[in-house]
């Protein structure tokens, strides 16, 4: 699959197994809450661009490309959210944070060169 060759699939797929272990240590009350949100939300970002890269015009990969920044948006709240009630230690969110910026800029990066090429 040549999803698998974009760094930013990757670099999300990385993101997402975080999200993973740390929601891991979330209290056994907020698994169909904060935990459960937040996986969805990270697993959503590779899901959609994997998705977009399968279609078949460069409008529809744009197209999910931006569904895949919505999610990192969203994922952003619910962390900070998470450190906010305790959840998350500074560092893990700074951390997390830090991913969700390097993830976003690429695929903004990535959304100008497949307009430039269309």
């Amino acid at each position: 699959m040549d999803y698998e060759n974009l760094e930013v699939w990757r670099l999300s797929i990385e993101l997402t197994k975080k999200v993973y272990l740390e929601t891991k240590n979330f209290p056994q009350s907020e698994i169909y809450g904060l935990t459960n949100q937040m996986r969805r939300a990270a697993v959503s970002i590779p899901s959609n661009i994997s998705e977009g890269k399968g279609r078949s015009t460069a409008k529809d990969f744009v197209h999910f490309l931006h569904l895949s920044t919505g999610s990192l948006y969203e994922l952003s709240t619910q962390i900070v959210i998470a450190y906010e009630v305790g959840y998350l230690q500074e560092q893990k969110k700074d951390e997390l944070m830090s991913d969700i910026s390097r993830i976003s800029a690429k695929i903004k990066g990535l959304i100008f060169k497949i307009r430039d090429t269309d």
